[in-house]
């Protein structure tokens, strides 16, 4: 039996989709757009730019699939997005795709235009600056040698350049006398002047650094020009909205910006023992006039390797730097959403993940700044293994009742059941990857639950990590975000968000009147502020707020420092009344003790397991948990989901009793069931695929032969339904519900090529 308790009533909430223009009529293979809809991917290649071979994919898509629109990859060795041939090209297809009900919301990053940018502004390109620390010989000159790195990934990767690097260039050398507590201040001088340039090329730069008996070390600072555009080019958002302006005349329905951020920072770097800093000049300057005039390489020696007496200095200057480069990404995933929507309408798609690195961890911090919060998009979108509690998360921000990840591993079965029971959709790439018939069938069973997502999965919980602690390897608790807890959670069947405490700050977590925490319509039981260090006075504010609330609030490390890196009381800043956990081993047991002691029942326990077992990427060793293929969830509004998805890939037969808020339930349905109860325990909403039984409240369906439906209560109260997949009259049974019901077919793929797990 499964039971369900509710932190807060809740009622239809009618929620708000963008209307992208609709092309669900015809032979109805998709949804309309009142509903969320279903996408997939495709790489374009240029070698088809001057064929009709796109005939024959877009019939297929819109003969054979029930996407709402597909997603191109725009990424060619030859050619960019600004070049009229891609122009022409893509206006072409999206003509006929109009034509043929298809829509599509193609990739139009000025990643695609590197070269072009380079043409135009070819000094604002983004470097790497490589500080390389040494011990000084006795006798004779030091040749230090330091290469620039490989930077590829899915913009760079095949026969596309790489964001190779195009010239290298000595910046600075310091020598200094060195202890073991860091530089000893008194010591260090800036010796550029009295070093010998060997050499300076794309590839390596080499310097001589002369014998000093007053030094023991030296550390040298190189550049790096990429074929990259420069993050804090001054340029760069004008040269973007360029971009998509130039395609206004193309009858497009969106734009997608995929995994925006500086160049791949993989974990192989870490290991060369340099350090290194995402540098421009025109960086610097914003860093001097955001720091009173401070000198950033100055800050890169500071940051990389310390100076004694200015522990909490270098501390400050790191939280300033990794903010710095959350603030710009956030500034400029925000411009570009507002200008997809200022070309294309308000009701334009912005679409797919700002997830790089599948993991909140120290490569995703140098890419973007951890910026997966504030980057806007109009439905919560990660990609490929990103943990569970950062795709309920970015639910409750966006307002997204559904997640959507993007995947194409041949795992993809399980990972559409386990993400239907999480709440969420697959974003398929390739499209083709629903040729099979059963992935289809699988598919289409799932999206009737899109007929009454009203409302994200709940999570009682929430683990709110300090976003600067976790980024600043300066201090104690670098690179974790608190996710060994909140798998702990998820694993023993409390579905937990994931938030940073940036989004206390910027107004996005609240605390009503009540003291209750919320994160958009997520109201949460408990709450743990983990690793607060660096955090400065609101924070505290915000939970002395909620410290006489429903919220139990739990504190995980301690709070010695402020943003600045002075010392700071920030324990005693926090309400007595909130609980102090020695670590994350001890959190999870108080939480779920006063969980438990408020009677919030579990979900189904998060038994997958996502990981690096099909993606082999680069050096990613990071595991967390999934819910199963089989089991219970719970959305906010109070719908039960129930998806058996283990044996069969279309679904497995679920014969089930169960309670929603103590009213008795059953179900002989397959692969999805679903259903919200009012308050009285009468049904307003069902979803069900292979439906043969159902009883519930006042509402029993029997039916003859399996049938796929959804049915729900408009708000004047009055039934409305969709029948998928039946050709003939529509059962007297459910007539008797309502004459009002609309069909929707499963589309036939074409033959399969693909493998599945």
């Amino acid at each position: 039996m499964f039971f369900l308790w509710m932190l807060v009533s809740c009622t239809h909430n009618n929620t708000v989709q963008i209307k992208y223009k609709d092309y669900s009529n015809g032979d109805n293979l998709r949804l309309s757009n009142q509903y969320f809809p279903e996408f997939g991917v495709q790489n374009w290649r240029e070698e088809d730019f001057f064929t009709d071979s796109y005939i024959r994919m877009i019939d297929e898509a819109n003969e054979k699939t029930p996407y709402n629109f597909l997603i191109p990859f725009l990424r060619f060795p030859n050619y960019e997005v600004v070049d009229s041939v891609v122009h022409d090209y893509v206006k072409r297809v999206a003509e006929y795709a109009v034509l043929k009900n298809v829509q599509l919301v193609p990739d139009l990053d000025i990643r695609n235009a590197r070269r072009a940018y380079r043409t135009k502004y070819p000094d604002e390109l983004q470097k790497m600056l490589r500080l390389k620390e040494v011990e000084l010989q006795n006798a004779g000159a030091t040749e230090v040698v330091i290469r620039s790195i490989d930077l590829n990934d899915h913009y760079s990767g095949g026969a596309l350049t790489h964001h190779i690097p195009l010239e290298g260039n000595l910046l600075r050398v310091y020598a200094y006398k060195k202890s073991e507590t860091g530089i000893i201040s008194e010591t260090l001088r800036d010796i550029t002047g009295d070093c010998e340039m060997v050499y300076a090329t794309g590839d390596s730069v080499s310097v001589k650094v002369p014998v000093r008996p007053d030094f023991t070390h030296a550390s040298v600072l190189v550049a790096f020009t990429h074929l990259y555009p420069d993050i804090f080019g001054p340029h760069l958002m004008e040269f973007q909205r360029e971009i998509i302006e130039q395609y206004r005349d193309v009858p497009l329905i969106g734009v997608c910006k995929d995994e925006w951020g500086f160049p791949p920072y993989y974990p192989r770097f870490f290991r060369e023992g340099l350090h290194d800093f995402w540098y421009s000049e025109h960086r610097a300057r914003v860093y001097a006039e955001d720091t009173e005039g401070r000198d950033l390489l100055a800050d890169c020696l500071l940051m990389a390797i310390g100076v004694q007496n200015r522990e909490s200095e270098r501390k400050a200057a790191v939280n300033r730097f990794m903010e710095m480069s959350r603030s710009r990404h956030t500034t400029l995933e925000v411009d570009f959403y507002n200008t997809v929507k200022a070309v294309f309408g308000k009701d334009a798609v912005v679409s797919v993940h700002a997830t790089w690195w599948p993991y909140p961890d120290k490569c995703e911090f140098l890419k973007n700044g951890l910026d997966w919060w504030t980057a806007k998009r109009d439905w919560a979108q990660t990609d490929e293994v990103t943990p569970y509690a950062v795709r309920t998360s970015l639910c409750k921000k966006w307002g997204s009742p559904v997640w959507y990840n993007m995947y194409y591993k041949m795992d993809m079965v399980p990972q559409m059941w386990s993400s239907a029971l999480g709440g969420g959709r697959i974003d398929y790439l390739p499209y083709q990857s629903l040729f099979h018939p059963e992935v289809m069938l699988a598919e289409c069973r799932i999206r009737l639950l899109n007929f009454i997502s009203e409302s994200p999965v709940d999570c009682p919980t929430a683990v709110i990590f300090g976003h600067y602690s976790a980024m600043n390897w300066a201090g104690p608790y670098y690179d974790d975000t608190g996710m060994e807890l909140v798998d702990s959670l998820w694993h023993t069947g409390y579905p937990t968000d994931l938030i940073p405490t940036t989004e206390i700050t910027n107004g996005s977590l609240k605390v009503d009147e009540n003291g209750t925490i919320w994160y958009g319509k997520q109201a949460y039981a408990a709450v743990v502020l983990y690793h607060p260090e660096f955090e400065n006075a609101p924070v505290a504010d915000f939970f002395n707020k909620a410290s006489k609330g429903n919220t139990a609030l739990f504190r995980v490390g301690e709070w010695t420092e402020g943003f600045d890196g002075k010392p700071l009381d920030g324990n005693q800043l926090l309400s007595a009344s909130m609980t102090v956990a020695n670590d994350a081993k001890d959190a999870f047991v108080k939480v779920c003790r006063i969980l438990e002691e408020n009677h919030i029942p579990k979900q189904t326990p998060a038994t997958g397991i996502l990981d690096n077992t099909y993606f082999q990427l680069r050096d990613f060793e990071h595991v967390s948990y999934a819910p199963p293929t089989t089991g219970f969830s719970r959305m906010i509004d109070g719908t039960v989901v129930h998806v058996a998805g283990t044996k069969n890939i279309s679904g497995d037969t679920i014969r089930s009793d169960f309670k929603v808020n103590n009213y008795d339930v059953f179900v002989d349905a397959v692969g999805v069931a679903a259903v919200r109860l009012d308050e009285n325990g009468n049904p307003e909403a069902l979803a069900a695929s292979g439906l043969k039984l159902f009883k519930a409240g006042n509402l029993e369906i029997r039916l003859n032969e399996r049938t796929d439906l959804a049915l729900w209560k408009n708000p004047d109260g009055k039934w409305h339904g969709v029948i998928q997949g039946w050709d003939g009259a529509i059962p007297d049974v459910l007539l008797q519900i309502t004459p009002d019901w609309d069909r929707l077919n499963i589309p036939i793929p074409p033959e399969f090529t693909f493998r599945i797990r």
